[in-house]
């Protein structure tokens, strides 16, 4: 949830709220078209108009909201809001206006089809492209770097987690640019455009590690209800043409480092609703027929 910056009655007062965001309106001839506001990572937004057309100024606060920038541009809108320009670290984009939510959809009773249009987007934003990623993406083996040490430190399900994510890093396949944040808070209702992908993460890798995410969200309390998982899988999987077990093995790795991101900061609350999910993946996956549990012994 973003923080509003403050309204201001005064002129003075005006010029300071619209202060960080000055350069871009006249260098882009924007129009503010409501408050402006900042991100958990610190980035600034600013819904507004560039002619006639409703956009979103947003002025990066951090390194990942600048590599998700540069992957925007990379897709060209193909499944993501259109880039109007960047420049720096500000990107101007085009602003889903539709009035549906995945979120929304998922808390009523919906929650199927929801993830059916999250497996249709992410297919979009996967395929190959002609022009070379970013330099700036980020592999999996790096991002997945505190997953190890959490794991040794708390043991249980994270090392289950680790052991997962050992195998997948060691053997990728379909290696794509990911979003690395893919979840229904990230993917608008554009109207007649569609479904559109925001906030990128800008990653590399296997393609699976995208759809590890649907399974933690809307809500813990979604994410966590019996037979969710179960349900959720027998509908992903055949929609993105993926190994069930390898999928669940990237739930497992995916729900423990985001664990670990969780206790590393502090927010008790997150890490324990990303546990949940890893402890029901580690249960689903010794269901499995096939291999034993990563890093187990076979009987």
């Amino acid at each position: 949830m973003g923080h509003r910056v403050a309204g201001a009655r005064g002129r003075g007062d005006a010029v300071t709220v619209l202060n960080p965001y000055a350069r871009w309106l006249e260098l882009w001839r924007l129009t503010p078209d409501g408050p402006g506001f900042t991100t958990k990572f610190g980035s600034l937004l600013m819904p507004v108009r560039a002619g006639g057309e409703r956009a979103m100024l947003k002025i990066a606060g951090h390194e990942e909201e600048r590599r998700g920038g540069a992957v925007m541009v990379w897709w060209a809108g193909e499944g993501a809001a259109r880039v109007l320009a960047r420049e720096g670290d500000a990107i101007l984009l085009e602003r889903a206006m539709g009035g549906s939510s995945l979120e929304a959809m998922a808390r009523d009773g919906a929650d199927d089809a929801a993830t059916a249009i999250l497996c249709q987007v992410a297919a979009g934003l996967h395929v190959t492209r002609a022009a070379p990623p970013p330099d700036s993406v980020v592999p999996l083996d790096v991002w997945f770097r505190q997953l190890e040490p959490a794991a040794a430190r708390c043991g249980g399900v994270l090392a289950k987690s680790a052991a997962a994510a050992r195998e997948l890093l060691a053997s990728p396949r379909d290696v794509v640019v990911l979003h690395g944040d893919f979840h229904h808070g990230n993917v608008l209702d554009a109207g007649d455009r569609g479904w559109i992908a925001i906030d990128p993460k800008g990653l590399i890798g296997e393609r699976g590690f995208d759809f590890a995410n649907l399974f933690c969200n809307p809500t813990p309390q979604i994410a966590a209800a019996p037979g969710r998982m179960r349900r959720t899988l027998e509908i992903v999987a055949p929609l993105v043409g993926y190994e069930p077990r390898r999928l669940v093995l990237w739930i497992l790795a995916y729900s423990g480092l985001s664990a670990a991101w969780s206790l590393d900061s502090g927010h008790e609350a997150d890490a324990k609703g990303a546990l949940a999910i890893a402890e029901l993946a580690a249960a689903e996956l010794a269901l499995m027929p096939g291999r034993s549990m990563p890093g187990s012994v076979p009987a």
